[in-house]
């Protein structure tokens, strides 16, 4: 529990593993939602970004999957924040007419949200993203020079920044797509959009997230699955980073909010083997695994763990009406 009596929980769904609620775009939201009314709320990217639109509000602290580790080990707190200063990190493989709409869409964010944004930096050279699905169903990939963003970034703090947007070029992942846009598939670019941010996370302990830029920047005319409507409807999907990096916790080594405040951790019901969950285990901490959310990872309580201190339970609202 908070200082304020305030409960606090974490609602966690990994990116890039076919989960069947926020495995999409933005399709947890309005579950996550439901818990910020109840508790403060950490909360991963992947729960609430959906392209132009974003289910962050100001009860969730929007914070990347490495910190989020680092929190349930105890390592590091989060500092409540808000208008933080976002530098934008843009790969320099972007062609000037994609990168002129994600610029405009700076402009547009700021104008609408008063969200401080303005300062960028191009990576001096190529990141060189690649991404697939493997053999289990998992969205992953590769960075061939992360180097170049980690010297953009650095750029960016020295000039003020508090947190980091970062926008690679992805090949149009359409051909590998067609499960995703039917509601039944895992998202192809989710993976390596972790490990980048990751390691941006990493190396220098501030809120960060990744959105993708495509060379083909046409909006398609077929109709899709709801879960996945709102990333078929732009061609830029940077608003809902800086949306949820606007008021993103600051990450601190001492003070701020710890492990020792939270109540409850939810999980998707079989994508239990992470450090949250482990962490949350020694320490006593209420976990929820939700059984109608499954992904492709496959690790159950039933089938790891075997423990009494993980409540299963079939649904998010009942989940919410016992917290």
């Amino acid at each position: 529990m908070l200082k304020t009596g305030e409960k606090l929980g974490a609602f966690i769904v990994p990116t890039g593993v076919a989960a069947s609620i926020g495995g999409y775009a933005g399709d947890a939201s309005c579950k996550a939602r439901d818990f910020s009314k109840k508790s403060k709320l950490i909360v991963n990217p992947n729960v609430v970004n959906a392209g132009v639109f974003s289910g962050i509000n100001d009860n969730m602290l929007y914070t990347e999957g490495f910190i989020i580790d680092e929190f349930f080990k105890g390592n590091l707190g989060l500092e409540p924040s808000s208008c933080n200063k976002i530098g934008v990190i843009f790969d320099k493989a972007i062609p000037q007419e994609v990168l002129n709409i994600h610029l405009n869409t700076i402009g547009a964010v700021k104008t609408v949200y008063g969200i401080d944004a303005e300062d960028y930096e191009i990576t001096k050279e190529p990141v060189g993203v690649d991404f697939w699905v493997n053999e289990n169903g998992i969205s992953t990939g590769g960075v061939k020079n992360i180097e170049t963003i980690f010297e953009a970034a650095e750029k960016l703090l020295e000039r003020g920044a508090e947190a980091l947007a970062i926008v690679c070029l992805f090949e149009d992942p359409e051909d590998d797509n067609e499960d995703y846009s039917n509601g039944s598939g895992v998202d192809p670019v989710g993976g390596v959009e972790g490990i980048i941010s990751h390691a941006v996370s990493e190396k220098f302990l501030v809120p960060c997230a990744h959105s993708p830029a495509f060379e083909d920047f046409s909006i398609s005319t077929n109709i899709v699955n709801p879960k996945a409507a709102s990333e078929y409807i732009t061609p830029t999907f940077l608003p809902c980073v800086l949306l949820g990096l606007n008021n993103a916790p600051k990450i601190v080594k001492e003070e701020g909010i710890r492990i020792e405040n939270l109540d409850y951790l939810v999980m998707p019901y079989n994508s239990l083997g992470s450090t949250p969950v482990f962490e949350a285990l020694k320490r006593n901490i209420k976990i929820f695994a939700v059984k109608e959310n499954k992904t492709a990872l496959e690790v159950s309580n039933y089938n790891f763990f075997k423990s009494n201190k993980i409540i299963e339970i079939e649904t998010y609202e009942e989940c919410l009406n016992l917290i």
